[in-house]
């Protein structure tokens, strides 16, 4: 009997989750922590940085929430979730902008992963607390996870779909246990470990589930202070704040104040920045980028203008991209001849002022991307759906139309007119119309801004030459936002930059179990076998060769697919600003840490101000 019950307890111990967890102070995916248990701060980071000033920054359109869960309304900037402009709410662990797959304790000071991710356990600090002076508990955490589960917005609940349940544990301790049969999936760690954790106490007599317009409570560095509903917001940094100290946060969000403020119009947006009303903002369109940056301000210094190399992937940088769910573009061969179409060296050269690379994979300017042809181990993964994919995928270096960017392609408009006879589409009198039922090919497109409109037009102008008709808009963005979320569009432009844990993102963005859910990410609408199974196997992956492996070979099957017509490759990020603040240069990072890491510097205040007054004459 003795030796029966000491069995029966060598196994529970086996099989019961977070029994005895081996804490470490942060936790990687596929590479070696950079960071020892020791680490004072991120070497990006001064922790000597002044605090004091302001950082003034725009966003285009408006806002009316500040509740996250729902799929309503707009979040206003600073309220997010998780991610280094999350002001308000802290999150378990944080993210380090010179490592790719990595996190550290923020919340938590410790995590413990089992081996297959069935569980991960974390171990909080004892002195986070709220604004209000009340301690933040694993009870706050336990309670903000079911919540999720049960109010939280499509992307929520898709990255939360494996998770049975949580409880806490220990005095400080908490369990996240994923449900039985699940896929193994190497991103657990950084989903629970990435969301903002919620007040229990203040949300107890309130509706998660709506948008709300008083501002929540909250624990992060900083406090909303002011705010003109829809067109401004103003947030102080929290003296008292409980994780300055943290060595993950040590020398981070320097600013006494962060402010967004609110336009219509990218134009005005330049403009405001140029007249001193803007800090820092990223020039989003090229030819502002090219031509409007030779004011004196620039020439003396005084106004930087920075093109950013940042080590991370761009990804697909506003390609055109088709309602899959429409069935003119469910034909492979018809999404073929629309991107035979788009000339981009011709559109990069004249409209785009020559500044962009191609961006001809979704992992763009990282190792996940796919080169030459397939490798042992990604033909490992391609083999068993050779019949699943198009036969290019194993034989041809994906690449743009050949174009010599002047002129007109005939050879490439001559194809495009070929495979939409193939696929029953054929021109009459000018128009493209189907063989049978005499239909009209349209394609009737929304797009985020007249900046990319006018980007598209020429590719829009190339399509009714040979006898498409083409429509488009450029509405306001909460309006832009709900059509995508809404399906109703035939086209659009849209931006994916993949994370560096890109698995549950691929699934709300490409998997055929997101195409039919009301608000999901996978705006086109893709439902492709051998996209699930080539997104199940980058979950799966437990090397830095079988991530990359997986990844490649779903970036060749996506693009010869023809869901998006690649354009855009990002050659870094354009960072404007005026020269008032400074920040440690310790090499290539995958963001600009400009709200969390960079400082109102007062010597530089004070030379931008001489500056000034000397160049106007004051």
């Amino acid at each position: 009997m003795y030796v029966l019950l000491l069995c029966a307890s060598f196994v529970n111990a086996q099989t019961e989750p977070c029994v005895n967890p081996q804490y470490q102070h942060g936790w990687s995916y596929v590479l070696p922590l950079k960071y020892a248990r020791d680490f004072q701060h991120f070497d990006y980071n001064n922790p000597n940085a002044p605090k004091g000033g302001i950082l003034r920054m725009p966003q285009l359109g408006t806002f009316d929430n500040y509740n996250f869960l729902p799929d309503k309304g707009r979040l206003l900037a600073g309220y997010e979730s998780g991610g280094p402009g999350a002001l308000i709410y802290d999150s378990l662990l944080t993210g380090a902008a010179d490592e790719s797959q990595s996190a550290y304790g923020r919340l938590a000071e410790g995590i413990a992963v089992e081996n297959d991710y069935r569980w991960v356990a974390f171990k909080l600090r004892d002195n986070a607390y709220w604004h209000d002076g009340k301690p933040l508990t694993v009870e706050d955490v336990v309670w903000t996870f079911e919540a999720f589960l049960e109010h939280g917005n499509v992307g929520l609940k898709t990255a939360l779909r494996d998770l049975e349940r949580i409880y806490s544990f220990g005095e400080r301790e908490v369990c996240f246990v994923t449900k039985e049969g699940a896929e193994i999936n190497p991103a657990t760690p950084f989903i629970y470990g990435g969301q903002g954790i919620l007040p229990k106490h203040y949300w107890a007599d309130k509706d998660l589930s709506k948008t709300v317009t008083d501002p929540p409570l909250g624990s992060g560095p900083y406090q909303l202070t002011e705010v003109d509903f829809g067109q401004l917001a103003i947030y102080e940094r929290f003296e008292d704040y409980w994780g300055k100290d943290v060595p993950s946060m040590r020398g981070r969000y320097n600013y006494n104040k962060i402010q967004w403020d609110y336009f219509r119009d990218e134009q005005v947006i330049t403009e405001a920045h140029k007249a001193g009303v803007l800090d820092f903002r990223e020039e989003t369109v090229s030819k502002n980028w090219t031509v409007k940056y030779d004011f004196p301000e620039v020439a003396a210094g005084l106004f930087q203008k920075r093109l950013i190399y940042l080590k991370r992937s761009w990804g697909m940088w506003w390609p055109a991209f088709w309602n899959v769910r429409i069935e003119r573009f469910q034909d492979r061969r018809v999404r073929e001849a629309l991107f035979l179409l788009y000339d981009f060296p011709w559109i990069n050269r004249v409209i785009l002022h020559g500044f962009y690379d191609y961006g001809n994979s979704y992992f763009y300017n990282s190792e996940m991307a796919w080169e030459g042809l397939p490798s042992e181990a990604e033909l490992t993964l391609l083999e068993p759906i050779r019949d699943k994919v198009p036969t290019r995928v194993f034989t041809e270096e994906f690449d743009q139309p050949e174009s010599d960017g002047y002129g007109t392609n005939r050879d490439a408009m001559r194809r495009a007119i070929e495979l939409f006879d193939e696929a029953g589409w054929t021109l009459k009198n000018g128009q493209l119309r189907h063989k049978e039922t005499d239909e009209r090919f349209k394609v009737d497109f929304v797009f985020v801004s007249p900046m990319l409109l006018r980007a598209k037009t020429p590719y829009m102008k190339r399509l009714n030459q040979v006898g498409i008709e083409t429509s488009a808009v450029a509405p306001e963005v909460s309006n832009w936002q709900h059509r995508m979320r809404a399906r109703k569009f035939d086209g659009g432009g849209y931006i994916y930059i993949p994370s560096n844990m890109p698995g549950i993102d691929l699934r709300n963005r490409f998997g055929s179990a997101a195409a039919d859910e009301p608000n999901s990410l996978n705006w086109a609408g893709v439902k492709n076998p051998a996209v699930d199974y080539l997104i199940d196997k980058v979950n799966e992956a437990r090397t830095a060769e079988g991530l990359f492996a997986a990844t490649r070979a779903l970036d060749r099957v996506l693009l010869w697919e023809f869901y998006m017509v690649p354009g855009m490759g990002q050659p870094g990020y354009r960072a404007v600003y005026w020269d008032r603040f400074s920040y440690v240069d310790s090499g290539p990072l995958n963001r600009v840490p400009v709200i969390d890491a960079w400082w109102w510097d007062p010597e530089k205040e004070k030379a931008l101000q001489a500056g000034l007054a000397e160049l106007r004459g004051n």
